[in-house]
């Protein structure tokens, strides 16, 4: 058995149910990793304000990584680090987006602002998050402190489009990924999951080797290869399942839960 100190979970696609529901399944699973002496931890392309309702039924005492790992706070919010993206990336990122037609949506510590409240995805990303964002006129008075900028569309292409130019463009100068396939993410160079593991070793004084992560995106990737231990969600890509260790089953079959049985704590999934 490897020894796992610590457990680093993304959220949208693996804690949650795709209706974004917190089963009894996976309280019961932290639980027991609590009990086995393992702590557990929460990261997500949310902001962390989006993630505040997981901290008392999964009782959180660990940091929580919001916007990839743009913003680290304590459970209550409180902020204790951050890293924004450089001012002229935030204008190029703005430009590019909208030149390509797409929403963008900034978020900026604890805000969340958009241009039009009826905006693609704004009322899922509401639900999602369990706040409403900011309408604002113009995002330049806010740039030079933006965390993520989002470029938002349900033309998948034209995601992956951007994805590309963005790369080319300014890649080696601001981290870019799609948390969903309809979010284009970008942040600062410094907030990358892979930053949130490195983050968490360092503050919690764990090795890297003894930390699993588990995930279902293309972002998540980043923890993967900064961990000990990786499992994809049965409802990742081809692609996410290639790079890692296993694959459980999907988020609407309890697979943050049975993962966590089977693979962390040597149980049958119950």
């Amino acid at each position: 058995m490897r020894k796992i100190s610590l457990v680093v979970s993304d959220v949208d696609g693996t804690l949650v149910t795709d209706d974004k529901r917190l089963t009894d399944a996976s309280i019961n699973a932290v639980r027991r990793l609590k009990l086995a002496g393992i702590r557990f931890a929460i990261t997500s392309s949310r902001p962390p304000r989006g993630m505040a309702m997981f901290v008392k039924p999964l009782q959180i005492d660990t940091p929580i990584a919001g916007f990839n790992g743009g913003l680290f706070t304590h459970p209550d919010l409180s902020i204790i680090e951050q890293h924004v993206i450089d001012a002229g990336i935030a204008r190029q990122s703005l430009d590019l987006l909208h030149s390509g037609g797409l929403d963008v949506w900034v978020f900026s510590g604890n805000d969340w602002l958009v241009l039009d409240p009826d905006g693609s995805h704004v009322a899922h990303e509401t639900h999602t998050v369990d706040f409403a964002p900011a309408v604002v006129h113009s995002f330049n008075d806010r740039l030079g402190g933006a965390n993520k900028i989002v470029g938002v569309s349900d033309d998948h292409a034209l995601i992956a489009r951007c994805e590309t130019e963005a790369k080319e463009a300014f890649g080696s100068e601001a981290s870019i990924s799609r948390s969903q396939t309809y979010y284009l993410d970008i942040t600062s160079i410094q907030a990358n999951k892979g930053v949130v593991l490195d983050y968490h070793s360092s503050h919690l004084n764990i090795p890297r080797d003894e930390i699993a992560t588990i995930g279902d995106s293309q972002n998540d990737v980043f923890m993967f290869k900064r961990s000990g231990f990786s499992i994809a969600m049965g409802n990742a890509s081809a692609e996410v399942k290639a790079q890692a260790n296993v694959t459980t089953d999907t988020n609407r079959e309890d697979g943050f839960a049975r993962a966590i049985d089977r693979f962390i704590l040597g149980h049958s999934p119950p």
